[in-house]
């Protein structure tokens, strides 16, 4: 039996007093009275546990805000579009002047049931996220499979900037080769100049370091790289996370594409149709601006805090010197009552004569 229902049975059933019973079960008379008043109201259900949920939430968004996301949501799942919270908030804030915060559209999304709960699903939190800090600093690419209207296996190759994740090159092909690799390149660098480093899987259209047993060499794409000065790098073989933006603008690709009322016929729609989304995706400010070759930066010098963001020009300063440290000195031993030194005592006797 719970203390409420102890409370109640003492104050009603027994007649006690609530400042007895209130000292009796060691609670406030305030609440025996509140619980008293609560029970001749309700009954029964005076008992059973309450919402601690306030009565007014100045702060809560209103009704209409409400609805927009809802239907935000709606509209961009049904286009094939991305439509998590942090896409909801630039729609909102860009196309209605609304401010909200992700988590509170997440919140409104998960009462609405627009969420599918995924508790076995690892946490992002886990993972080392890395990120170039300037744009052409470095590019990701790869490709992937998609199915025609009649069944046909083609390839889409792609290539993004790994700063902004702006698509610089998308292009379907019946099989991405060495030189659909290569022309790939070429053209994102003639569209958005020579980056300073590259990242991808470990395919043979990408790198030729494993092929034949191990022995290496060069493809056109590492001929190509070399010539231009720019950095190889290649993810850990059967570790795609290491290549995780492009990866995940898979899921935005294929989603789009299945989405699309008419699936393409043949290649030629294929490549249509990927061209379509690059100009949807791709606002006019964000593609990267040109960067000179050269090996990147992954991390940028910033002046500590506190001192001076431009210094004088010369030697650097020497730093603080330490202090020295002392040896400490030996005392001579006590001198002994009737005992004599050696310069009380006079120069020592020479030999004799």
């Amino acid at each position: 039996m719970s203390k409420a229902r102890l409370v109640i049975t003492a104050v009603v059933i027994e007649g006690r007093s609530q400042g007895e019973v209130a000292r009796g079960y060691g609670v406030s008379q305030g609440w025996v009275s509140r619980l008293a008043a609560r029970y001749r109201a309700e009954g029964e259900a005076a008992f059973g546990p309450r919402s601690r949920r306030p009565r007014k939430s100045p702060a809560a968004i209103s009704a209409a805000t409400v609805q927009l996301i809802i239907g935000l949501r709606k509209e961009l799942a049904g286009r094939g579009l991305d439509a998590g919270p942090h896409t909801i908030c630039w729609h909102l804030r860009h196309h209605h002047q609304v401010s909200v915060a992700p988590a509170t559209v997440s919140r409104y999304l998960a009462r609405a049931g627009l969420v599918s709960p995924e508790p076995a699903k690892r946490p992002r939190s886990s993972y080392l996220r890395f990120a170039a800090e300037l744009p052409n600093e470095c590019r990701q690419s790869d490709f992937t499979h998609y199915r025609l209207a009649d069944g046909t296996d083609t390839e889409i190759i792609c290539c993004l900037d790994d700063h902004s994740r702006c698509v610089l090159h998308l292009t379907g092909h019946a099989r991405v080769t060495g030189p659909v690799v290569l022309a790939s390149f070429r053209a994102a660098v003639a569209a958005h100049g020579i980056p300073a480093a590259t990242l991808t899987d470990n395919g043979t259209a990408c790198t030729a370091r494993f092929a034949g047993g191990g022995r290496g060499g060069r493809n056109g794409l590492e001929h190509e790289l070399r010539r231009l000065g720019v950095r190889q790098k290649n993810g850990k073989p059967n570790h795609p996370q290491t290549q995780g933006k492009i990866e995940r603008f898979w899921q935005t690709l294929k989603k789009w594409l299945t989405a699309q009322p008419a699936q393409p016929p043949d290649l030629a729609g294929l490549q249509a149709l990927p061209g379509h989304l690059h100009q949807l995706l791709q606002p006019p400010a964000a593609a990267p601006v040109p960067a000179p070759p050269g090996r990147p930066r992954h991390r940028v010098c910033r002046p500590a805090q506190g001192r001076s963001r431009h210094r004088r020009a010369g030697p650097p300063r020497p730093g603080p010197r330490r202090p020295r440290r002392r040896r400490r000195q030996a005392h001579p031993p006590p001198r002994r009552a009737g005992s004599t030194t050696s310069a009380s005592a006079g120069p020592a006797p020479g030999p004799p004569s």
